[in-house]
């Protein structure tokens, strides 16, 4: 049986990895009586911890309180943790990085030295590619992901790449990152439809609005489904090519928010994109140096072949003279 400092800490431990857990539960997983554990939790309340009864059954839940209690972390915990703050030092996220910092300072403090070895290994090892694209006022972000997690309809000012400005109202689903960008994916109310929203251009009005009901994702791969609303939706021309090369050469010639890549066989694989410009979306694929065919849209085969009998030319002149 563990001494009552360790089972005390041990008890914090479960409460804080679920939302609520029952006194037999506890009691089984501390290897004492049920009774014991209700003295146990009389004990973190004494110390500030706002440990409550669940109505209606014998179990307990860690509420929020005046103050954030300490937090009980295992080593891969604590590891992801502080690389996490690493990573929201570097900026994708306007004015948390001074914040990140403060947070990294006080957990490597305490981290034990087989871990800070570890955090510090990934730091070394691990080079950044530039910044993020755009930053977000992350008390933006914070309220939004609430909204998700609520199910509170989100009302905001939109305004779109061509700088159009409106008022929006969305059924808030999920916060997606694509490396560059933040990104909401919602059921928009006005249109009647699933929406894609850039973070940066979204200023959320308050308060919320009503509650809802959660409705399917428009695809199971939510994932799969922003990267097709990211790369060619927006844009002016939706491209699709059959790539002669296997799914995973073409993806390393691109990165997820460029385009989607469904494999046909072992050899092959359907590539969709978009851009505003047919000359951008033609050199782009010919300079993957991948055989190709085009399957929409039909203007781009004119233009391929137009761009194809001026590069011949240029280089029948050039080996000429």
């Amino acid at each position: 049986m563990l001494e009552t400092s360790a089972r005390l800490l041990k008890l914090l431990s479960l409460l804080q990895t679920h939302r609520e857990r029952s006194g037999v539960e506890l009691a089984e997983r501390l290897g004492v009586t049920v009774r014991t554990v209700r003295r146990d939790v009389g004990r973190l309340r004494e110390l500030g911890y706002p440990v409550h009864a669940i109505p209606g059954a014998p179990g307990y839940r860690l509420g929020a309180g005046t103050d954030l209690p300490p937090l009980l972390l295992d080593d891969e915990e604590a590891v992801a943790v502080a690389v996490g703050l690493r990573t929201a030092a570097g900026g994708s996220v306007s004015g948390i990085e001074e914040t990140s910092v403060r947070a990294l300072a006080k957990l490597e403090r305490v981290l034990p030295s087989r871990l800070r070895h570890q955090v510090h290994a990934l730091q070394s090892m691990t080079v950044p590619m530039g910044r993020a694209a755009s930053v977000v006022d992350p008390a933006s972000l914070t309220a939004i992901a609430a909204a998700c997690r609520d199910h509170e309809t989100l009302r905001f000012d939109y305004r779109t790449h061509d700088g159009q400005e409106s008022v929006r109202a969305a059924e808030p689903y999920r916060l997606v990152h694509s490396g560059r960008h933040w990104y909401l994916l919602g059921w928009d109310t006005d249109r009647a439809d699933w929406r894609t929203y850039r973070i940066d251009r979204l200023s959320p009005r308050t308060p919320n609005g009503p509650r809802f009901v959660p409705r399917d994702p428009p695809d199971s791969d939510v994932a799969a489904y922003m990267s097709r609303s990211i790369s060619s939706a927006p844009y002016r021309y939706q491209g699709r090519f059959t790539m002669y090369a296997p799914a995973e050469v073409v993806a390393e010639h691109m990165p997820a928010t460029t385009g989607t890549i469904e494999p046909i066989d072992e050899r092959s694989c359907t590539l969709s994109s978009g851009a505003n410009d047919l000359d951008e979306l033609a050199v782009w694929v010919a300079l993957m140096d991948i055989d190709f065919e085009v399957h929409a849209p039909p203007e781009l085969v004119d233009r391929i072949r137009t761009l194809s009998t001026r590069l011949a030319t240029a280089a029948e002149s050039s080996t000429t003279k």
